[in-house]
This record gives C-alpha cells, structure tokens and sequence, in this order.
C-alpha cells in the first residue's frame, strides 16, 4: 500500500513568541518549518506535537473490538501541546453544547481578538491569556458566548501563567479547583495539553453509549457503566476512548439532537 503524505498547521503562542509550524509526515519521515519569535521552541516542541515520547505498547487489550482497533490504528499516537491555556479555552467553549456552536464561538473569539500568526499561510492565533481576561462581557456575548462560560475564561485567563509551567497532576488540580471547570474540562485539557493516555471525559455525552455499546453490546451507557467497562483499562483508558472513537460502532440516536444557539443575534 503506497502512504501518501500528510500535512499539518498549527499557530500557537510560544514562550518566547507567537509561532506558526507546518509539518509533513510520510511514512517514518516527518519534515517541520516554523516562523515567527516563538519559531525555534515550537520546532523543539514538534516530537511532543506528534506523540514520539508517547507509548501506545503499554496498551493490553481485555477485548477483541480493542485488539482489534489497537491493530488497525497501529500508528496512532497521543501528542501533547504543553499549553494549558491554549487546550483549555476550546475546552470550556465545549461545555454543555454542540460541536458546531463550540467551533463557531472559537472561530468569532479568535478572529476578533486574536492576532494574525506570522507566516505565509494565513493563520490566526489564538487570543492570549491578558487579552481575554480584560474583555467586558459585551465583548463575549458579541461573539456568541453566555455569562457563566465568559466568567470561566476570564477567571482562568487571569491565573493563566501558573499553569504553563504546571505538570499534569498539578495542573489537573489547579483546573479542578476552578469554579466552572468539572472532571469533563479536566480530562479533555489533560488529552491535549498532556497526552495523558488515561483521561476519561466524565459527562461527555455521547461517550458512555459508544463505550456500552464497544465493550459490551449494551444499547445505553451511564458515565458510572463506562467507567466499570474501561477499569480492566486503567492507566490506558483515554487511548481506548480514543481506538473506540476513531473505528467502533456507534450507538443510534435516541432524542432530538441538541440545538445550536445564536447568542450573538439576540
């Protein structure tokens, strides 16, 4: 079978600088150039990016759908970030509500108030820590955001820089601490920013159906059944989530989807 090679973008602030990093991957090769201040770190932070330091061999199937996902996927690898900040912004823009509504809210807050990424490919960056925390609410009705979830990414972006330099655990516990920010933001902030091959997002909505029906043929999931099915998992039970995401089968739909609101039009 010939690979063809994938490219990626990705814009991010760096400690020393907004950057802008394009990868290519073919086969075994990976191929990366930067530009902008932060440049020379982002290029540094590339094997994190694509999960070199990750180990997806410590993974031991208890199921055959595991096996046999863990088969298929075989070059699947949990990258990491390193930032914080920048993983748990969309994050909590996702709380609650549907992927659509959470994508547009970004695409407005960014394009608003984030910064075009150095580069000829036209990015933009996301907004930084001091710039969100000083908007007024208008700012985030503007652009499609209600009161409580504004409060949340204010109050975080104004303890910003205790996190960058957190590891996982402590950063887990700082976010946790936060009003606004439950198990949910904390497993998914921990799957980006970390690579954390345990995180399970408690409260998702569609992941205790896809994980009952994997693992155990079960039409229906609870949060509490998810966590039994995945426990023989533990250390590795965001990877499984992930394998079941990427190739199981998915439970049919049961109610009305949920609604994407419009709060910047009222």
């Amino acid at each position: 079978m010939e690979l063809t090679a994938t490219t990626m973008l990705r814009a991010a602030h760096m400690p020393t600088g907004p950057s802008t990093v394009w990868l290519e991957v073919n086969g075994e090769t990976v191929r990366a150039e930067a530009w902008g201040p932060g440049a020379e770190i982002a290029l540094e932070r590339v094997p994190d990016l694509i999960g070199v330091h990750d180990e997806p061999e410590r993974l031991r199937p208890h199921h055959e759908v595991v096996s046999r996902l863990h088969r298929r996927f075989r070059g699947l690898r949990l990258g990491r970030t390193r930032s914080v900040w920048e993983s748990a912004l969309p994050a909590i823009l996702e709380q609650k509500i549907t992927g659509e509504e959470a994508w547009r809210v970004f695409r407005n807050l960014v394009r608003r108030f984030g910064d075009r990424a150095p580069g000829p490919h036209r990015l933009w960056l996301p907004p930084e820590p001091g710039t969100c925390a000083d908007l007024p609410y208008f700012d985030y009705h503007r652009v499609g955001l209600e009161r409580r979830r504004a409060e949340v990414i204010r109050s975080l972006a104004r303890s910003a820089a205790r996190f960058e330099q957190a590891d996982r655990p402590r950063a887990a516990r700082l976010l946790g601490a936060m009003p606004g920010i439950g198990p949910w933001t904390v497993a998914e902030v921990g799957l980006r920013a970390f690579g954390d091959p345990d995180a399970v997002s408690v409260g998702d909505y569609h992941l205790p159906g896809l994980v009952a029906l994997a693992l155990a043929g079960e039409p229906d999931g609870t949060d509490e059944r998810m966590l039994e099915l995945l426990e023989p998992y533990r250390g590795q039970r965001g990877r499984v989530i992930r394998l079941l995401e990427l190739g199981a089968r998915r439970p049919p739909r049961r109610g009305p989807r949920l609604t994407s609101r419009h709060l910047e039009r009222i």
